[in-house]
């Protein structure tokens, strides 16, 4: 994915500025690598939260009240409760903050990282614990972040003093930080105090129990994060997608890069609150991958994945308040994975449903588009005597059976762009249908002439690239090459080229 430009998602034929690069582009098909891997990565955490046991002790929203669901859903909207204000609106600073920061973590292919971060980060919040034996979330914030720090740095060191890669380095730093994380805490819940700590919930979140002081650092991270977006947004950019050239102009790409992942370990930790150790990474790379998938413009993709996060956010809050254990933090992540399964299957671009019905609708087309192709050629082989085309001629022409014919028949008349006898037998042009054969058969023969006389190919290597192309290329680029070929009559083989004033390429 570049800035400003899409390059990744189902393999379409757009219309270029030259027969060049219409050439290039047709005839070869890119991969979607980078959209395959971001919806493998959020479909796998949607399978692990399908998998987690009901009975996890995150605290419930809903547990603050005991009534029927209406009521239930009233009193939310109301916003009457103090403690629903303050955990909804830690929820929603959270869902912002990750979405921000999530959306140059995904591009960048650094999805690892947030996990990485929120086991990391363990450590830290135990020693910040012990460092006045009271959960204080400043206190808390800067042991945490000290920790996420010198994991990444750790990071770093072993990629550059070793053979192995970033993800083996950051999954070694994600398990030594996790287990000594483990310890620390297992040692405050043996102390006298230890029980009532609350430090075990930052395994699973407690977003019911959120302080209006932790809310307040959650602001406080949040207006940092988008202080810092508004004022590096190009750098950042440079950063995501060229980050060479950046440092050949001598852009501090690694002082960026280092602010950027402080910033990640700053969301993570608050983050961690409501959600737990566990679903933190998901609240990074779940709002980000589904806006990924809803545009290609990066200032789009930043505003949609915050709003997704906060709205991801909502929801959780709302039917965490609704049941009865239904805990915060895994149904914010739920909601988030609902959003990127609709995203999934629906995009408008890169959903998997609507790219099958273009395929669908693509290779309905094409057929209509050869069969007419086809009855012009059976006219063309008897110069033009008759109006009617045969379904027999038309078969023999395709090569095919009479039932197939039947089917494709029917479809042109259903498409308007041919009519049959009553008898079934005879197929006619409508005028429509008869600018569409012309205007195929001409694509045809324009661009089999281009490749024989600009780009020097034989005359019989040219037809298969020909077949393929009349169907995807644009008015634009037939008028290019009409004058480019100076307006020509006949084709390679001395066919004669259709001649138009205008015509509509698509139906």
């Amino acid at each position: 994915m570049t800035h400003g430009s899409p390059t990744h998602g189902a393999p379409t034929y757009r219309r270029s500025s030259s027969p060049q690069s219409d050439h290039r582009r047709f005839v070869g098909q890119k991969t979607m690598e980078r959209r395959r891997i971001v919806g493998h990565q959020s479909i796998f955490i949607l399978l692990l939260l399908l998998l987690l046991p009901s009975s996890l002790h995150a605290a419930r929203i809903g547990d603050l009240t005991d009534t029927d669901i209406l009521e239930q859903a009233l009193r939310f909207f109301s916003f009457r409760d103090e403690a629903l204000r303050t955990a909804l609106l830690g929820c929603i600073l959270l869902g912002l903050n990750c979405g921000l920061l999530g959306s140059f973590v995904v591009v960048r292919r650094m999805s690892l990282v947030g996990d990485t971060l929120s086991h990391a980060v363990l450590p830290g919040i135990a020693l910040g614990f012990l460092w006045n034996m009271s959960k204080d979330p400043v206190v808390i914030l800067i042991g945490a972040t000290a920790a996420g720090a010198l994991a990444m740095l750790t990071v770093n060191a072993i990629t550059r003093t070793t053979r192995l890669k970033d993800d083996a380095a950051m999954g070694l730093v994600l398990s030594s930080f996790y287990a000594i994380g483990i310890c620390l805490v297992t040692m405050i819940q043996r102390l006298p105090t230890g029980q009532k700590s609350g430090i075990d919930k930052f395994l699973f979140g407690q977003a019911a129990a959120l302080t209006p002081s932790e809310v307040w650092v959650m602001a406080g991270t949040s207006l940092v994060s988008l202080t810092f977006l508004a004022l590096c947004y190009r750098g950042l950019l440079v950063l995501s997608f060229h980050r060479e050239f950046g440092e050949s102009l001598g852009l501090r790409m690694a002082w960026m890069h280092h602010a950027l992942m402080l910033l990640t370990a700053f969301a993570v930790v608050t983050a961690m609150q409501a959600v737990g150790v566990v679903l933190v990474s998901a609240m990074l790379i779940i709002p980000a991958s589904t806006a990924y998938l809803l545009t290609d413009r990066m200032h789009r993709l930043v505003i949609i994945a915050a709003v997704i996060g906060m709205l991801s956010a909502v929801l959780g809050a709302f039917f965490s308040f609704l049941g009865n254990n239904f805990p915060t933090g895994p149904f914010m992540v739920l909601a988030g994975a609902a959003l990127f399964s609709i995203a999934f299957l629906f995009s408008p671009r890169h959903g998997w449903l609507t790219r099958m019905w273009r395929h669908y609708s693509r290779r309905r087309r094409t057929e209509r588009e050869n069969t007419l192709k086809a009855m012009y050629h059976v006219l063309e082989d008897r110069d033009f005597h008759g109006e009617g085309v045969s379904l027999v001629d038309l078969a023999q022409r395709r090569r095919e059976t009479i039932e197939e014919v039947t089917h494709r028949a029917a479809a042109l008349k259903n498409a308007h762009l041919a009519t049959l006898t009553d008898d079934g037998t005879i197929l006619h042009f409508t005028p429509q249908g008869l600018q569409k054969a012309k205007a195929i058969v001409r694509n045809h023969r324009l661009w089999e002439l281009y490749l024989t006389n600009v780009m020097l190919y034989e005359s019989d290597h040219v037809h298969e690239d020909a077949e393929k192309i009349e169907h995807v290329i644009g008015e634009d680029q037939v008028r290019q090459l009409e004058r480019r070929l100076d307006f020509p009559e006949t084709d390679p083989h001395g066919k004669e080229i259709p001649k138009i004033s205008s015509v509509s390429h698509r139906s």
